[in-house]
């Protein structure tokens, strides 16, 4: 019994090894590809919120790096990521019989920049935007920003993913 488990194992390590390279997460890398880079996402949107671009480079950081076996480097990745925060806006989205704003919403749109070294092909030029519904009485600050960024930073990033490394 023992030596059939074996052998079991065995083929199922040779049946991956032969098909290239595999990603759970459906990334396609292109063969030779190692490292990436993310440079600085520059804030141009009209209204600023301080600390966004070092927070959004970090969440694309830190997806590539849980995705994928990629190593980070500052300079001369084989994939390069860039671009800017386009746009950063709260509006109401719902209004109440006192035409007060019942319901508004953050909406973060980021351009990005994709080079791939390995395989130019790939290159990409595509915006991104995603938004976050909160209550119109209460104010964007502290915990509940903090969870509209991350819940629009998880969304964007990871079609940032999809778009560049999945083809999705």
């Amino acid at each position: 019994m023992r030596y059939i488990t074996y052998v079991f194992l065995f083929l199922i390590t040779i049946t991956l090894t032969n098909c290239g390279i595999y990603s759970f997460t459906g990334a396609s890398i292109p063969p030779g590809t190692e490292t990436y880079q993310v440079n600085r996402f520059e804030n141009t949107s009209i209204l600023v919120e301080p600390g966004i671009e070092r927070d959004f480079k970090l969440a694309l950081e830190d997806l590539i790096q849980n995705q994928t076996n990629l190593n980070l480097v500052p300079s001369n990745g084989d994939l390069t990521y860039e671009g800017e925060i386009t746009e950063y806006r709260i509006s109401p989205t719902t209004a109440t019989s006192q035409n007060t704003a019942a319901q508004n919403r953050l909406t973060i749109s980021v351009k990005l920049r994709f080079f791939n070294r390995k395989k130019a092909e790939d290159d990409l030029e595509k915006s991104f935007s995603f938004f976050f519904d909160f209550e119109g009485s209460s104010l964007l600050t502290g915990a509940k920003k903090a969870e509209a960024h991350e819940a629009i930073f998880e969304r964007i990033t990871q079609d940032i993913f999809n778009a560049t490394l999945a083809k999705w």
